[in-house]
């Protein structure tokens, strides 16, 4: 059975919202960089990065087209909804949209620099700028490829999803 875009976007949701933690817990436990003791926004800036990797499994599953933007529509309004009720003291919900705006635009630069030769490095690039968001510091390699790993993890198990839906 086929999902319509919207439920298929809850979906993704639902699985961000229950990985992206532990993802993060991972992250912390690795002693690679530490990302839990690191600046106050380390989490915020795991939480974008791994939703941006929901994004990307999305197209990747679904291809560009309606269908997969009203997914992701469904994914972040999910995701929005989650974050209103648990925003940080004096973080407004516009804070965080702009965040992801800029983050997002960010990474999508970084996955379109290089062209096809550039794919062979996108998720050590990719890791390695949010690692400096988090860390709020020069990455270790090795941290770089730990968090891009775990981003391209998480963008191929939503696109395998997409596809099996």
């Amino acid at each position: 059975m086929k999902l319509d875009p919207a439920q298929r976007g809850r979906d993704v949701a639902a699985l961000f919202l229950e990985h992206s933690p532990r993802l993060l817990a991972d992250l912390a436990e690795s002693k690679l960089g530490q990302p839990a003791t690191a600046p106050e926004g380390a989490a915020r800036e795991w939480e974008v990065f791994a939703l941006y990797a929901c994004v990307r499994g999305l197209v990747a599953g679904g291809g560009f087209n309606r269908e997969t933007a009203a997914a992701i529509d469904s994914l972040h309004e999910v995701v929005t909804e989650r974050w209103a009720a648990t925003l940080a003291p004096g973080e407004s919900l516009d804070d965080r949209r702009a965040l992801v705006a800029t983050r997002y635009q960010e990474y999508g630069a970084i996955g379109q620099a290089g062209g096809k030769s550039g794919a062979a490095t996108v998720t050590l690039r990719l890791g390695e700028a949010a690692a400096r968001h988090m860390t709020g510091a020069d990455p270790t390699p090795e941290l770089s490829e730990l968090v891009g790993t775990l981003h391209e993890s998480l963008a191929e198990v939503v696109a395998a999803r997409v596809r099996g839906f």
